[in-house]
């Protein structure tokens, strides 16, 4: 993911004729380096993140393919690349996922299980699903959240049928407790969608999409107040998530386990290319956001201000890192992060 990421960076810069000085994988000491041309390329101890250090990036350089001296698109254009390749390899990782079914999923109701809830607030077989809770659906993805973060004792759902809306407010779902928390039980099936190539191509991007929604309500949420600490993960949490769901899926067989680490792996590289692209200093959106008043303006920013800028951000980030590695390990511990 991070090398992945740092390519885009590269191979863009590259395109429009920036120098890059060092391509690197990992922070800290150098392993291993060889240089090509006027790049260096290294492996470096810390497997915690990677740079692509372009000429003239952090200071005024007055070679001509120094980063400085590009037009602003070009720019904006070499920052955001980093996470959107991280995007486009959620989309190829998800293709690989659902290569594998025979079928699948819809958002159309196809049958009800047994004193099923959802038939008994008045859906059919046939109905849609539109939004739950407000939450627009376009794919199954979108509705298993939706209602995996739902309150079963109200529930605003709206659907679909013969071409007209309808909607049932405060709808009481059928629950299961699951470590202390009350989810909403399924008791309906949707119909398959048939697999081909073009679904397989329509299905993986509305997918993906699906995953970089989720990963943005969640930040929004975030910053809401709906979720605490307890509820992120850094790199030990990841580490530790990683791991239960290659346990469980060997339980299964290698393929179960081996799919397992490729979901989490479509969800953490979607995560940090998003997460990348918030306008907050140090990480790629907040210099994208950077050019964009640079465009405005019709000039640079003084490097003096962004050095500063670029300096605090760094800062606040590394310590929100450690903050929530430490959650991370607080909660492995004793089952409770710092947010309770």
């Amino acid at each position: 993911m991070i090398f992945i990421h740092e390519f885009g960076h590269f191979f863009t810069a590259k395109m429009c004729g920036v120098r890059i000085n060092e391509f690197a994988i990992g922070m800290g000491p150098t392993l291993f380096h060889t240089q090509k041309g006027d790049t260096k390329y290294s492996l470096r101890l810390l497997p915690i993140g990677g740079f692509c250090a372009m000429e003239g990036e952090d200071e005024n350089s007055d070679d001509t393919h120094a980063f400085n001296k590009k037009p602003v698109w070009q720019k904006m254009l070499i920052v955001v690349m980093g996470a959107v390749m991280n995007i486009v390899l959620g989309l190829v990782l998800m293709m690989i996922l659902l290569g594998q079914q025979s079928a699948f999923n819809s958002t159309t109701i196809a049958a009800f299980t047994k004193n099923s809830a959802f038939q008994a607030a008045g859906m059919r077989i046939g109905d849609k699903f539109v939004s739950v809770d407000h939450y627009h659906i376009s794919g199954d993805k979108d509705l298993s959240f939706a209602l995996a973060t739902a309150n079963p004792s109200s529930v605003d759902i709206a659907v679909k049928r013969d071409n007209k809306m309808l909607t049932f407010n405060d709808v009481k779902l059928h629950s299961q407790t699951v470590s202390g928390k009350k989810y909403v039980s399924l008791d309906f099936y949707v119909a398959p969608i048939h697999k081909n190539f073009g679904t397989l191509i329509a299905k993986s991007c509305q997918d993906t999409v699906s995953v970089v929604r989720l990963v943005w309500y969640s930040l929004i949420s975030m910053l809401s107040g709906k979720y605490s600490l307890n509820d992120m993960a850094g790199p030990v949490g990841a580490a530790d998530v990683i791991g239960q769901a290659v346990t469980a899926g060997l339980k299964q067989n290698f393929l179960a386990g081996l799919n397992n680490v490729i979901y989490i792996m479509t969800m953490f590289t979607v995560n940090l290319g998003v997460f990348n692209l918030i306008p907050f200093p140090a990480l790629d959106g907040g210099k994208f956001f950077l050019f964009i008043i640079e465009a405005i303006r019709r000039k640079p920013i003084n490097e003096k201000y962004v050095g500063i800028v670029d300096t605090v951000g760094f800062v606040l980030l590394m310590g929100f890192m450690l903050i929530v590695t430490y959650s991370d390990i607080l909660r492995i511990a004793t089952g409770k992060g710092l947010g309770g």
